[in-house]
């Protein structure tokens, strides 16, 4: 089965603006999150890409526009199944406004409990991408060999649900999975398991290092911003 390269997208005005994005149209990436973008092709310059797939959220498509313009020839897709979890009546607010919503603590402790107003529960969330994994590695595998290389560009939620779901981890665990802005996570599937080889890979290591903001134990829902 092929090789998965999981990309998250580049920050976010939303992420700055401390937004929780979901569906609202109109997110773009904030300066650091374009130059993210423009480094991702000198990351994954040794990486024979067979297709990519991509959520249909601008600050996905602006954060692959650089990949595609220096690949021209890789095929490319837009699949709504790996597009960001639908927050609901949640989407455009502010999270720190969410954080005493009786429903935030259901969504860092018991997030198969979690359905959003309006919107999608995080199960249904996860197992549409996870079908969508799975239906790419077949066609992939078909039409390009079992060793081909793959990229789908997501969102934060989307991605730690698939890591989940490889490492065989339970929903509920899967806040303690972070990837930030423009990270590269990288899953290779094979007959009898998958084999997590690359984890949130950002190759800075600035938001290893203490923080003037005190970290609370709770996880960025919608995947935060990462490194200031």
């Amino acid at each position: 089965m092929p090789t998965l390269i999981l990309v998250r997208h580049g920050r976010s005005t939303a992420n700055t603006a401390g937004l929780l994005a979901g569906w609202t149209p109109g997110v773009a990436l904030d300066e650091r999150g374009a130059a993210q973008a423009a480094a991702l092709p000198g990351r994954l310059k040794d990486l024979p890409l067979a297709r990519i797939v991509t959520s249909p959220l601008q600050r996905c498509q602006e954060t692959l526009a650089p990949l595609l313009a220096a690949r021209p020839d890789v095929p490319v897709e837009s699949d709504d199944r790996i597009g960001e979890c639908d927050y609901g009546d949640w989407s455009g607010r502010k999270l720190a406004e969410l954080t005493g919503e009786p429903l935030m603590e259901v969504v860092q402790q018991h997030p198969t409990a979690a359905a959003f107003p309006g919107g999608e529960s995080m199960r249904q969330m996860q197992h549409r991408a996870a079908e969508a994994v799975r239906e790419w590695n077949a066609r992939v595998a078909r039409e390009h060999g079992s060793d081909a290389v793959y990229l789908m560009c997501s969102h934060g939620d989307i991605i730690k649900s698939l890591v989940a779901d490889a490492l065989g981890l339970h929903l509920d665990l899967f806040q303690r999975i972070s990837v930030e802005p423009c990270s590269i996570t990288a899953i290779r599937y094979t007959r009898l398991r998958p084999f997590l080889v690359r984890l949130g890979d950002t190759g800075d290591f600035a938001s290893l290092a203490p923080s003037e903001e005190p970290q609370g134990p709770d996880a960025p829902v919608g995947g935060g911003a990462g490194a200031p």
